[in-house]
């Protein structure tokens, strides 16, 4: 009962953001003006965008396996890409729950333990956080001028000045976030055999030890230059998804790839906003950015902000929902292979 309220209060909370950041996207724009950009566009590049969507679900199932095998388990790629759009929809009723489900529903279905799984998800997401990264870099020192200042308007200078306006220094942070974890793992390591006597902190700990066995897979993949292709490969269908949406409207056609790298970026950002499937935060940031940097009148860029995210949400809802129930459906039958482990030929 309490857990069930802790979640209704988490729904509750992450929605009511969203609504806020729906009502700043929106408040200044023409809906009639809107209306009429959404009636005369060409609908038939969504399809496009939806493919290059899927093709980037697919590569990413595939790379998820190559973190996987190091564990010694081979995951099948239709239940491991089951699994992965299960997350995706889970994540549209909460932000980052869908990274545990897809890892507690892959485990159940291939005997894998899901702590493990989890620590390949820590470094599939760190890998896709530092590949943003750079591309952010690269487009900050290689881009037009509007581009660079809009990243320091919008991202760039507003971060660091919230840090100093709290801390009055960025080193602050970063000291007493050092300190607190090197403090917090000093007094772990030293009294561990006593709090290993505590049943959650037990659990704590075998939960830890599961994810650093997970993280450990980066460091004995053995297919490797696979792995690095999948990443670029991911990132390029992300870039061409973004793209092909432009020329759904006349008003963005004129758009280049390279625009597209930079859409991608801020969506990106806009997508780890703590919201059910980036609602709000995207329309928000894509429309404004937009209509920044290539000077798209504001009902313009919303319409394309919601050609792009609502046709890959309904890209996520009906994948997710076929991937739930074959999941649902086969876990019905036996497996062949109840271990899920990889056969070494002994």
């Amino acid at each position: 009962m309490r857990k069930s309220l802790i979640q209704a209060a988490k729904f509750t909370a992450f929605l009511a953001i969203g609504i806020l950041l729906l009502w700043l996207a929106f408040r200044t724009v023409d809906f009639r003006g809107l209306a009429e950009g959404l009636k005369g566009a060409d609908y038939s590049w969504l399809i496009l965008s939806s493919f290059f969507g899927i093709v980037a679900y697919l590569s990413r199932a595939r790379r998820w396996i190559i973190l996987i095998n190091p564990l010694g388990y081979n995951p099948s790629f239709a239940n491991t890409f089951y699994a992965l759009m299960s997350g995706y929809l889970a994540n549209l009723a909460l932000p980052r729950v869908g990274e545990i489900t897809r890892c507690m529903a892959l485990g159940k279905k291939e005997k894998i333990p899901a702590d493990q799984l989890v620590g390949t998800v820590v470094v599939e997401r760190t890998i896709d956080f530092i590949s943003l990264l750079v591309i952010m870099m690269v487009l900050f020192f290689t881009s037009g001028s509007s581009i660079r200042e809009y990243l320091n308007e919008s991202v760039i200078f507003p971060l660091r000045d919230k840090i100093f306006s709290v801390f009055g220094s960025a080193l602050i942070p970063w000291i007493i976030f050092f300190v607190l974890t090197g403090t917090s793992l000093f007094l772990i390591i030293r009294h561990r055999k006593q709090l290993r006597k505590i049943k959650l902190v037990s659990k704590l700990f075998d939960l830890a030890k599961g994810v650093i066995n997970g993280l450990k897979t980066i460091t004995n993949l053995k297919r490797n230059w696979e792995f690095i292709f999948h990443t670029i490969f991911i990132w390029l269908n992300y870039a061409m998804m973004t793209w092909v949406v432009v020329f759904c409207l006349e008003s963005t056609s004129h758009l280049s790839f390279g625009n597209s790298i930079f859409i991608l970026v801020i969506g990106g950002l806009a997508m780890s906003a703590p919201v059910q499937g980036g609602v709000g935060a995207f329309h928000y940031f894509v429309s404004r950015g937009i209509a920044f940097v290539e000077g798209v009148n504001i009902e313009d860029a919303m319409a394309y902000a919601i050609l792009t995210h609502e046709s890959q949400l309904v890209v996520v809802l009906i994948l997710g929902a076929i991937s739930f129930y074959m999941l649902y459906r086969k876990n019905k039958t036996k497996n062949n292979d109840p271990s899920g482990r990889m056969n070494t030929g002994t």
